[in-house]
């Protein structure tokens, strides 16, 4: 089976709940999309979306470096080299981390296609199911309280709260929600950088009889010394972000001395499925645990994450709640959320279908 035509789009996608994060407000988003379409008719689907901040990257960016003359290599292709093709992305397209995941997702998408499996099939499904958190962004607390109120009242099971501005007020609103709810519900925390070593430890000490199950980048990027001269117990908890984005990261962060006791592995930012599993393996060779996390994106990238991140034994946390608050998409399908609870489906490939 050939590739015969590869189409780039960008599409606008606004989100239905616009939130706050340590640096900016959110309230729309701009995916590109990619469509792979073979000799015999069959698609495949790529989205990508660019966090500057974190990459450096911008979605024109991405966008410019997928022109069709820059993709014309791919047409005739056999899609059943696989791992050729998704080599020759990486080496390609280096310059754009964005561009390589988009297009790794179409590929590896159109192949298991062709191969009438879904994906997580094909790389070896380790994990069945698992709960996603799903994120509350800085808020007060009496509106941190409502916004949490209602996802307990869709059955989600994992809160995942937005810090990083005021050590003071974070605290209060973690103390609040484990008064309001007990132990019904998990909390991680993402501080996106926004503590310096005296304040995550201030932090650490005052809500460690609260069970908070992980943190989220509180330092930042560039600060990986800092984070190993952390305690112990709160190095444990630590998944690095936005200082995690290649496998040479990866190595650096795993030690000795370790800076983490997590990966947050995020496609969009390590480059694609091919890095993501080249940095999953450093962190099994170190005991270190797995969280696949994700930006604002199509139902086709979260979908892509999720498939991956089950093929991963050591894979602890996942939180792909990236697609939720999307108001429109430009497929429908690919995973499945019941009761807080993110499941792939038995269709080919990623399981999405053009709306």
């Amino acid at each position: 089976m050939k590739i015969a035509s590869c189409n780039v789009r960008k599409e606008n996608l606004l989100l239905t709940r616009p939130y706050t994060i340590a640096f900016k407000t959110i309230d729309t988003v701009e995916n590109g999309i990619i469509e792979l379409v073979s000799d015999t008719g069959l698609r495949g689907y790529g989205a990508f979306n660019p966090s500057y901040e974190v990459v450096g990257e911008k979605l024109h960016d991405a966008l410019g470096a997928l022109q069709p003359d820059q993709l014309d290599w791919l047409i005739g292709r056999d899609i059943t080299n696989i791992d050729q093709l998704c080599r020759e992305v990486q080496q390609r397209f280096a310059h754009s981390t964005t561009a390589r995941t988009g297009l790794e997702i179409a590929l590896y998408d159109l192949y298991a296609r062709s191969l009438n499996m879904p994906l997580v099939k094909v790389f070896g499904q380790q994990v069945a199911a698992m709960p996603t958190s799903i994120t509350i962004g800085i808020k007060n607390v009496q509106e941190t309280l409502e916004e949490a109120h209602e996802y307990v009242g869709r059955k989600f099971r994992i809160l995942k709260i937005k810090l990083g501005i005021s050590v003071e007020e974070d605290i209060e609103r973690l103390v609040k929600l484990r008064e309001t709810f007990g132990r019904q519900v998990a909390l991680i925390i993402d501080a996106n950088q926004g503590y310096d070593k005296t304040s995550c430890t201030r932090f650490f000490d005052a809500t460690r009889h609260l069970d908070i199950q992980l943190i989220e980048q509180p330092l930042p990027a560039g600060k990986e010394q800092e984070m190993t001269e952390l305690d112990e117990p709160i190095k444990k908890l630590i998944a690095a972000d936005e200082s995690l984005l290649t496998p040479q990261q990866a190595e650096q962060l795993a030690g000795p001395p370790a800076a983490c006791g997590f990966f947050n592995i995020k496609l969009m930012k390590c480059g694609g499925i091919t890095p993501a599993f080249d940095i999953a393996a450093i962190a099994a060779r170190h005991q270190i645990g797995l969280m696949w996390g994700c930006n604002d994106e199509s139902i086709i990238s979260i979908t892509a994450a999720l498939h991956t991140a089950f093929a991963c034994a050591h894979t602890k946390f996942i939180d792909l709640d990236g697609s939720f608050d999307l108001a429109q998409d430009v497929v429908q399908g690919g995973f499945l959320l019941r009761d807080g609870i993110m499941y792939v489906s038995d269709l080919p490939g990623l399981g999405v279908q053009a709306v």
